[in-house]
């Protein structure tokens, strides 16, 4: 994919806006749960859907730190453990709350018909939202390349490196992950006078 055709990465301001407007419409926790399983979580629309609850609750039923994303809910046989981010677990825990509640599907996300979604329903609500929210040239890609973006920024300064951001975005291929990273001129020139 050339430059020119990548999603546009999020703003800060962008995801506070998309939460807000996310929580107060029907589905909200849930719907919450999908734009961030994108964001902080740099899930794939096939990955978002293909999710169970099997993948990230521990053996006693809790709600565990880590998404152990299966080789069949990804691309390419790139099964892999996540992380949880710490926003992402507390939407999951109201969801959670909520589907035990309404009766509990083996997948983490539903619709009000199926006990499951689809990928290309993922893709769908991405780009209706992100319509009515106005922000052109978003799709269901852009909380993956955000995610990308923002821990290939951070990561240094937990000693890390981008051999682990691939790693935690199931790609094959470091160039792949380079290639998601949204550049930053001001971070280049402050950089070049530390130099």
């Amino acid at each position: 994919m050339s430059i020119g055709k990548q999603s546009k990465t999020l703003t800060n301001k962008q995801i506070e806006i998309a939460l807000s407007y996310l929580k107060d419409r029907r589905n909200g926790i849930r719907n919450c749960v999908i734009f961030l399983l994108s964001v902080k979580g740099g899930l794939r629309a096939k990955e978002i859907s293909c999710l169970k609850w099997s993948m990230i609750l521990t053996s006693e039923r809790e709600l565990g730190d880590v998404i152990a994303l299966e080789n069949s809910a990804t691309k390419g046989n790139s099964g892999r453990i996540l992380p949880i981010n710490k926003t992402l677990k507390e939407y999951l825990i109201l969801h959670r709350e909520q589907e035990i509640q309404s009766g509990l599907s083996d997948f983490v996300i539903q619709t009000e018909r199926s006990g499951s979604t689809s990928a290309q329903s993922i893709v769908n609500i991405f780009a209706r939202w992100y319509r009515d929210l106005g922000f052109d040239g978003c799709s269901s890609h852009s909380g993956r390349r955000t995610f990308i973006t923002q821990t290939a920024r951070k990561i240094s300064l937990v000693g890390g490196s981008l051999r682990d951001i691939q790693l935690m975005v199931g790609h094959s291929n470091l160039q792949t992950t380079q290639r998601y990273i949204e550049m930053d001129t001001t971070a280049q020139r402050r950089v070049v006078d530390l130099v």
